[in-house]
């Protein structure tokens, strides 16, 4: 976490970028802040775009930020990067227009899910638990988890469909944010909010976060990897995104 002398530092060196554009001053500015790169490229990890292309979309992106940054505005470079760069590589997946061909047991099992989810809340009167379509379908509940997992990986996002915007509960479409700033952010410097609210988590819960969101390992490889269950790591992570809400709640008063 940055001190206060090294942001007011920063600062001025962004604020004499934006006078002068010098080439060296810009150079320096994305060397310290290709982090930021580093870990949104990390959350796109496992969906069919290998790191080294993702981080270099990640980089471009930043690039483009620290171009159009005004530090006038009065809010932190990492604000108004991070939707910058998430533009980046969402218009990427968009373009590149991925597709990867899905195991047959996964499409298959995927489809058994689909019609369970369809039919369950019909016969129980409530939303079906990941307990419920197991039994229903006689299948082992963390092949159902492995399953549902796998078809988030392996499925192309539509620009129409909803999805999470960092760890918010609050759905948006893919196209209402490609190449545009995201005003949630303005308040909220990612660095700082990273560090306060990795400090909520406990040692297990740090390792998982680690290897999900940095190494973009699936649910099913940790568990392997901690000889732990696969729901445990969904419990887990269940646990981690309430206590980064928390805290992205507290930033935002």
């Amino acid at each position: 976490m940055s001190t206060k002398k090294e942001r007011e530092e920063l600062k001025e060196k962004f604020l004499e970028y934006y006078k002068t554009k010098d080439i060296k001053l810009r150079d320096e500015l994305i060397e310290k802040h290709l982090y930021i790169a580093d870990i949104l490229a990390n959350k796109y990890v496992g969906k069919g775009i290998e790191k080294d292309d993702l981080y270099q979309v990640a980089s471009l992106g930043l690039i483009y930020a620290i171009e159009r940054y005004n530090p006038h505005k009065g809010y932190a470079f990492s604000s108004f990067a991070t939707p910058t760069i998430m533009g980046e590589i969402k218009r990427y997946f968009r373009d590149k227009g991925w597709v990867i061909r899905v195991p047959r047991r996964i499409q298959n099992l995927y489809k058994k899910i689909n019609t369970a989810k369809k039919i369950l809340p019909q016969q129980l009167q409530r939303t079906p638990t990941i307990k419920d379509i197991a039994k229903y379908l006689d299948v082992d509940e963390e092949k159902i988890l492995e399953t549902m997992e796998a078809s988030k990986v392996y499925t192309p996002q539509s620009l129409d469909d909803d999805f999470e915007l960092g760890f918010s509960e609050n759905g948006l479409n893919l196209s209402d944010i490609i190449g545009e700033e995201d005003k949630s952010f303005e308040s909220i410097d990612l660095s700082d909010f990273i560090d306060k609210s990795t400090d909520r988590l406990n040692d297990l819960e740090k390792q998982i976060l680690k290897l999900r969101y940095y190494n973009g390992q699936t649910q099913l490889s940790i568990a392997k990897k901690l000889k732990i269950s696969q729901m445990t790591v969904s419990r887990i992570e269940k646990k981690i995104i309430e206590k980064f809400n928390m805290e992205l709640d507290k930033m935002q008063i």
